[in-house]
């Protein structure tokens, strides 16, 4: 495939619309639709246990395209330079425990077919132990509604599918990362 040609379709405060214009090797003319970030492409999300408990994290978040609450893990966008350090913002933020980060993934393409977004995926973990996390706050902003859950391993298909079963949205990486292909 060659782009040919790229028109914005419609360009938001968050997001812009975007229809390419590609020729295949037979040299058809095909269009394709796709969206993007108008501030940052990159992404992050903090998959983190507590320890010693070994309790996983979650959040329950209130997302308006969908109209509905999604369990995930806690995540945000990458506008400066040091992902570390946006990664424990948006877990202290969101959650309100300080961790450290024991690994980060390779930049991975969450919906390549829609999104030109970027995910990092960093693991981090928790001193439950720690002053700062024994009365954990979060500092969400105006627009965030996010209630923390703790899950022990063994518990989080249960938990996840009976979220489900109450109506709540289940996000891809819980299920990719705790369930994967042999839990169906």
């Amino acid at each position: 495939m060659k782009k040919v040609e790229e028109k914005v379709m419609y360009k938001g405060k968050w997001i812009s619309l975007k229809e390419t214009t590609y020729k295949t090797e037979n040299g058809d003319e095909v269009k394709w639709e796709s969206i993007e970030r108008t501030n940052t492409n990159k992404s992050v999300v903090i998959v983190s246990k507590l320890v010693p408990s070994n309790r996983y994290l979650f959040i329950k978040q209130y997302r308006p395209a969908i109209d509905n609450y999604i369990i995930g893990f806690p995540a945000g966008l990458v506008e400066g330079e040091n992902l570390e350090e946006e990664a424990l913002r948006e877990l202290r933020e969101e959650t309100g425990y300080k961790g450290k980060i024991k690994g980060i993934s390779p930049v991975i393409n969450s919906n390549a077919a829609l999104l030109t977004d970027t995910v990092r995926v960093v693991s981090a973990e928790i001193d439950e132990n720690d002053e700062e996390n024994l009365n954990p706050k979060q500092q969400l902003e105006a627009e965030e509604e996010i209630e923390v859950i703790l899950v022990k391993r063994d518990d989080v298909k249960a938990f996840l599918l009976e979220e489900q079963k109450k109506g709540t949205a289940m996000g891809i990486g819980p299920w990719y990362i705790f369930c994967g292909l042999d839990n169906f």
